[in-house]
């Protein structure tokens, strides 16, 4: 991992009770910044504190409540002082046919992957309007883009509605000197994928699609956010950056 130096920073991770979220959590934790982490299960977030440095603190809150989002934040800068990145890493995955789907499933869908992207980027977005800057990375999928992905229609919609969204963000943002990006994972190893890799003909198509021939890992995802969240990106906004071993080039 190359260096990357964000000491003095605050940043919020939500999702970050496992899997890319608790690495990005360390990752940026590695680089100095004290995090938030914030999960919806506060014992994941209390033990994605413990793998970190210094100064840290779980916050359990539903992202898709708009009131508890605002309270997270009123919470995090209660508690120290300043917030200067936020990772919208929260996530679900429903999985269903469009006519199976229930309306239930796909409501969480758009209002975890979507709806609280927005409501973050509010809450955020005035402290770091009002604080002169700050970065926004939005985690994505490559599901985003015109990659075929069966059943998990709301899922798909939701990655490329955040695309769209991190768009129009950046340009609002600019004024404003806060950077917005989205990063696009391809298939990462990690525990929403590992009923999917146990499948011997679903690895082995995943594999012949990837140029690279080997699926990610979190700590790929984790150098690009890093990037991101550095003075190294400062002329880079509203960007969807694909992390996929090459597979939407294909």
């Amino acid at each position: 991992m190359f260096s990357v130096n964000l000491k003095d920073k605050v940043a919020l991770v939500t999702g970050a009770g496992r899997g890319i979220g608790r690495a990005i959590a360390q990752g940026l934790s590695d680089a100095g910044a004290v995090v938030a982490v914030n999960d919806i299960d506060a014992p994941s977030a209390a033990l994605t504190c413990g793998f970190l440095h210094g100064d840290t603190n779980p916050y359990a809150a539903d992202v898709a409540d708009p009131q508890a989002v605002q309270g997270m934040v009123e919470q995090v800068m209660s508690d120290f002082g300043r917030l200067d990145i936020l990772v919208n890493n929260a996530a679900v995955e429903p999985f269903a046919s469009i006519l199976e789907m229930s309306i239930e499933d796909w409501r969480q869908a758009i209002d975890v992957n979507l709806s609280a992207a927005f409501y973050t980027s509010q809450a955020a977005g005035r402290i770091m309007r009002d604080a002169g800057g700050g970065v926004i990375v939005n985690i994505g999928s490559i599901a985003g883009h015109n990659i075929p992905i069966a059943l998990r229609s709301g899922y798909v919609a939701s990655k490329a509605g955040l695309i769209g969204f991190t768009r129009e963000c950046a340009r609002e943002f600019a004024a404003y000197n806060i950077r917005v990006n989205t990063v696009c994972p391809g298939v990462i190893e990690t525990e929403m994928t590992a009923h999917l890799r146990d499948n011997q003909a679903q690895m082995a198509k995943w594999l012949a699609d990837i140029p690279q021939g080997r699926l990610g890992i979190p700590e790929d995802v984790v150098g690009v956010v890093l990037f991101l969240c550095s003075d190294g990106s400062r002329y880079l906004t509203g960007q969807a950056i694909n992390v996929d071993g090459g597979k939407v080039m294909m």
